[in-house]
């Protein structure tokens, strides 16, 4: 608010508008603030930004009317005879209207903005980000915008994703991840929102893959049952009572897997 009001005090240019785009973050923090005094305020110093902006414009446009009546006898006689007008000096492009506000999502909590500062540090890790020129800053606060409209203003929900979101950026072991994020194959509305199942690496879905149907086969055996034996002894209550399944799990020259399930503790283990 006091930022607001020296503002407000301040003598504003059009250059200064210009160079600085004070603009561009004015009306973002409008749009943000929930503080009636603030909008107010904020809109007012716009509107009287704006008005220089469209006194720039009218002028301008007068400029390209026909610019000025000549104001001396010289100028009247340069208009009579154009052959010896004094050469033109080339013009230097003007400064273009600001009209777009930056797409950034601003943000003044010390948290949120520590949690953008280490998705960025995350992104830019082993330097992919230089070699593809990807703005590490401008994906992180995206990132952690979309976070933060997802989960709302559940504290520990939203630290958590924000981690498993860090620690898969950097993991070592999945430098596809952050690359796909850092060329746009994956939007930041996306990274957002992904469990750790899909950031994981395809070496570790393989793994987790082969795990859950080794689970899936174990299962179906203790329900359908075996073959009852005293063959085997249990390793852990050292008895004799199991019952085994032989399943053909490699190739067909390969020997049958034997699954082995202790009917007096229920320990399992198989061999082949």
């Amino acid at each position: 608010m006091d930022l607001l009001r020296e503002l407000k005090a301040m003598p504003v240019t059009l250059h200064l508008l210009q160079s600085t785009r004070v603009g561009m973050s004015v009306n973002a923090l409008r749009k943000q603030s929930s503080d009636e005094e603030v909008i107010a305020l904020a809109k007012s110093l716009i509107k009287s930004w704006k008005k220089l902006l469209d006194a720039s414009d009218a002028k301008g446009r007068d400029r390209r009317r026909g610019g000025a009546l000549p104001t001396s006898s010289t100028e009247a006689c340069e208009a009579k005879e154009p052959s010896r007008k004094r050469p033109e000096l080339p013009r230097t492009p003007s400064t273009p209207r600001i009209t777009t506000f930056p797409p950034v999502p601003i943000t003044c909590d010390a948290v949120r903005t520590k949690c953008r500062e280490m998705l960025a540090a995350a992104l830019q890790t082993d330097h992919d980000h230089m070699a593809i020129g990807a703005d590490c800053e401008r994906l992180s606060a995206q990132i952690e915008e979309c976070i933060f409209r997802d989960v709302g203003n559940t504290d520990m929900k939203y630290k958590n994703r924000v981690r498993s979101r860090i620690s898969n950026l950097k993991d070592a072991k999945n430098p596809e991840l952050r690359r796909n994020v850092l060329c746009g194959a994956i939007a930041p509305q996306q990274i957002a929102v992904m469990t750790s199942e899909e950031m994981a690496s395809d070496e570790l879905k393989e793994i987790r893959k082969a795990m859950t149907k080794e689970a899936i086969r174990e299962h179906q055996m203790a329900r359908t049952g075996g073959t009852q034996t005293d063959l085997f002894t249990c390793g852990k209550c050292r008895k004799k009572s199991c019952t085994y399944t032989q399943v053909q799990t490699r190739s067909s020259d390969e020997p049958m897997t034997t699954f082995v399930v202790c009917n007096e503790c229920g320990n399992r283990w198989k061999f082949c």
